[in-house]
Parts: structure tokens; C-alpha cells; sequence
């Protein structure tokens, strides 16, 4: 295995894809692990990171729907997923170019 400190900066930088495409800051991240998890150092750490981030960020979309319907408070629950959306890539990003594990707050581990 080798190190690579520049791919898993793209991995945690490719989540703001979502921005762009709307779909590609979650399909990037998975096929860039799915890809390098075995070649890499750190990147089945990191990966499985992204991916937990990604998965509870939606679930947590998904709750915010009905609140938006019956009392208005999804908008700002939808405000603060879309602020964690910028900053937590951004973040995680510094921490992996400083050989730091990941650390995405409020992630559910699935994988």
C-alpha cells in the first residue's frame, strides 16, 4: 500500500460535486473507494467515512421533509444540513492532508 494525502483530499473535495451535479458528491466518493480502498493508506478510513456522512446527511434530508410540510421547521433543519454540506468536506479534507483521522459529527456508522 502506498500513501496518498492528495487522493484522499480529492475524496473529501469531491463531496462539493453535489453543488455542481447534484448527484456526483456521492457517487465520486464510492467509486474512488471502492477503487483505492486496497491501495492506499487511510482511504478505507476515509471512505467509509464519507460514505456514513453521506447516508446520514440524506436520512436526515428525509426527516426534514414532513417538518417542511407541517410546521415549517424542515427549512431551517434543510439550512444547517447544507452548511454541514460545505464546511465538513472542507474540514476533513485539512485533517486528511495532516495525516488526521476523519471526523464527521452526527454520522451514523453503516458501513
Amino acid at each position: 500500500m502506498k500513501e496518498n494525502k492528495q487522493l484522499l483530499v480529492l475524496t473529501h473535495l469531491s463531496q462539493l460535486l453535489d453543488f455542481v451535479s447534484g448527484i456526483g458528491g456521492f457517487v465520486v466518493p464510492l467509486i474512488l473507494w471502492l477503487l483505492k480502498k486496497d491501495e492506499v493508506v487511510g482511504m478505507d478510513e476515509h471512505g467509509k467515512a464519507i460514505l456514513n456522512f453521506r447516508v446520514t446527511m440524506f436520512i436526515f434530508i428525509l426527516i426534514c421533509i414532513p417538518f417542511i410540510l407541517f410546521c415549517g421547521l424542515g427549512i431551517a433543519g434543510l439550512i444547517v444540513i447544507s452548511v454541514f454540506y460545505l464546511v465538513f468536506p472542507i474540514l476533513n479534507a485539512i485533517r486528511a492532508n495532516n495525516n488526521q483521522p476523519p471526523s464527521y459529527p452526527f454520522s451514523f456508522k453503516i458501513f
